[in-house]
């Protein structure tokens, strides 16, 4: 459209032919430009340096786009060999320059998503880095932050991904962190032995307190970035988002923020809850007893490879967060009902098919005899209710309604939970979005949309994902942090980036001044605390607020997961 306007308006030059060259030109100098840019950030860069409160970090500033980087910063002491299974423990002081110009190692893990794009220095037990985005001048001063928590159960992730890339939200005006934190075993495994030596007298959580270590890095630094430590806003997807929700309610970390997204997913049963401490210690005494490891001082013992090997051979998915009375002191529901957590502005939502009803239906057709009779099995005391809550009179309404259910099931409800909790227990506003955009086609036929974001390739083992009826679990991320153009897999069109520019205003002007709203975007009211049908903001090719149409089956599931 755009080389059309400039054809339509070049009549009176003698060479109009040769102009569209050069603009062809232009336009491909600029593509390879950009990928150029991604695959060596460094080549249209100076170093520049910054002081923190452990030594000098030296980083590129880029001449291009204005932005400084620093990749690759240390916060804490590597947790390895007697730290395996610490809280963080702070750095020690360095001499001279530390070069910070790629990205740290990503936390220990397998391929468990499979789709997980990385541009990390490897993978390690030495992982505990964090990453900077800053477009500050030499003279500025209190800027507004994001610090981003990546997506993956706790067991996979890392904070190089492309779709976190912190440059598009830095060209909006705010210094962009993303930080690593410890995963599956090497970051939640709970032992009563491990409870004994610590201070504390608890144990798990080590990934969790790796997040709030990375804020308190935030307090005492982001200031030589350019960055308010008083205006830290924190954010995540999935794993990213249900740690952002225990980051509020944790005493460690409620005064380290001044505002809070959550993108699918919150800390709330039936979503990666957290345990009683005694289970924790439970499963983690089981694990190292089927491992054949007779203490803890054993395992520390074991060199990474074989603590990877046994968390692998083990088939567990990770190992749950626990109230431990320290990073937790309670249920998060108990933490917000009683008001105890970060009483700042809030933003949350999910995504309109956040995962297959295929999930739901395990196998069986999308008939409505064969809906009911799932429902029946799943809730045998309260199916009459669930039948009544999710419309299922043909196929079509029961392949809406199985992703819905399963959906609600999977995150919707508990993040639902979260924002109910929080605009009934909270003088802040809250505001609540439905990300609806469908995804475009893959350009690649060989490859297949994967589980978390991105893609597999189509002969793994990977299931197919059926066409496409809403917005799939984790496909909102490089939309709202502006990074389609990082993004290579889909074809996305002039939709798609209208949809990212909309979400990514949206998201910059809340972590500016804690409102979404701004003159040139659809209004976008909080949600008050006891309104039936607060208003939702549809995230899509036209965006638009509408009253909630779904509540009462997330009430009934309140009813249902409280009984």
């Amino acid at each position: 459209m755009l080389l059309n306007q400039l054809i339509a308006n070049m009549k009176p030059l003698r060479n109009p032919g040769l102009f569209v060259l050069m603009i062809v030109c232009s336009i491909q100098s600029q593509q390879l430009s950009a990928q150029q840019h991604a695959a060596n950030p460094n080549q249209n860069a100076f170093p520049v340096q910054a002081q923190t409160d452990k030594g000098i970090v030296e980083g590129n500033y880029d001449t291009h786009t204005g932005i400084q980087t620093y990749f690759g910063i240390p916060f804490a002491k590597p947790p390895v060999g007697e730290l395996r299974w610490k809280a963080p423990q702070p750095m020690d002081p360095w001499e001279g320059v530390k070069e910070t110009k790629k990205f740290g190692p990503r936390p220990m893990q397998t391929m468990v998503f499979g789709d997980m794009k990385s541009r990390s220095d490897g993978v390690s037990e030495d992982c505990l880095y964090l990453n900077v985005w800053t477009p500050a001048k030499r003279n500025t001063r209190g800027l507004p932050v994001l610090v981003y928590f990546y997506g993956g159960g706790n067991v996979a992730g890392d904070a190089s991904e492309p779709r976190y890339d912190g440059e598009s939200m830095a060209k909006k005006g705010m210094v962009v962190v993303t930080t690593n934190y410890r995963l599956n075993i090497f970051g939640y495994l709970a032992h009563p032995e491990l409870s004994a030596e610590a201070p504390y007298k608890a144990s798990g959580n080590y990934g969790s307190l790796d997040q709030q270590a990375a804020l308190q890095w935030v307090r005492d630094n982001i200031e030589a970035f350019g960055g308010d430590p008083s205006r830290v806003t924190i954010a995540g997807e999935s794993a990213g988002s249900i740690g952002t929700s225990t980051l509020m309610a944790s005493p460690l970390s409620r005064e380290l923020i001044a505002g809070a997204i959550g993108e699918s997913g919150a800390a709330i049963h039936p979503t990666m809850a957290p345990v009683p401490l005694a289970e924790g210690e439970k499963q983690g005494a089981e694990f190292l007893k089927q491992a054949g490891v007779a203490s803890i001082a054993d395992l520390r013992k074991l060199p990474a490879r074989d603590i990877y090997e046994l968390y692998n051979e083990s088939g567990r998915f990770g190992f749950p967060m626990t109230i431990d009375g320290y990073f937790l002191p309670a249920s998060l529901p108990e933490i917000f009902e009683s008001g105890r957590q970060a009483q700042v502005p809030l933003l949350l939502g999910w995504n309109s098919a956040e995962i297959p009803g295929m999930a739901f239906m395990q196998g069986m057709s999308y008939t409505p005899e064969n809906f009911e009779q799932k429902v029946r099995e799943v809730y045998p005391e309260r199916h009459e209710e669930i039948l009544a809550a999710y419309a299922h009179s043909t196929a079509r309404e029961v392949e809406f309604s199985a992703t819905a259910l399963a959906s609600d099931r999977f995150i919707s409800y508990s993040t639902w939970k979260w924002f109910d909790l929080h605009r009934k227990h909270s003088d802040q506003p809250v505001y609540r979005y439905l990300y609806s955009k469908i995804r475009p086609p893959l350009r690649d036929a060989n490859l297949r949309s994967g589980l978390a974001g991105g893609t597999v390739e189509a002969d793994t083992e990977a299931p197919d994902m059926p066409e496409p009826i809403g917005a799939p679990h984790a496909c909102e991320i490089e939309y709202c942090m502006g990074n389609l153009h990082l993004v290579d897999d889909y074809a996305w069109t002039a939709d798609d980036y209208k949809v990212s520019e909309t979400m990514q205003a949206f998201f910059a002007n809340f972590i500016k001044k804690g409102n979404p709203n701004s003159l040139d975007l659809p209004n976008w009211p909080p949600a008050e605390a006891n309104d039936p049908t607060p208003p939702v903001m549809i995230i899509d090719t036209k965006s638009r607020q509408e009253p909630a149409a779904n509540d009462d089956r997330y009430r009934l599931h309140d009813e249902i997961y409280n009984e």
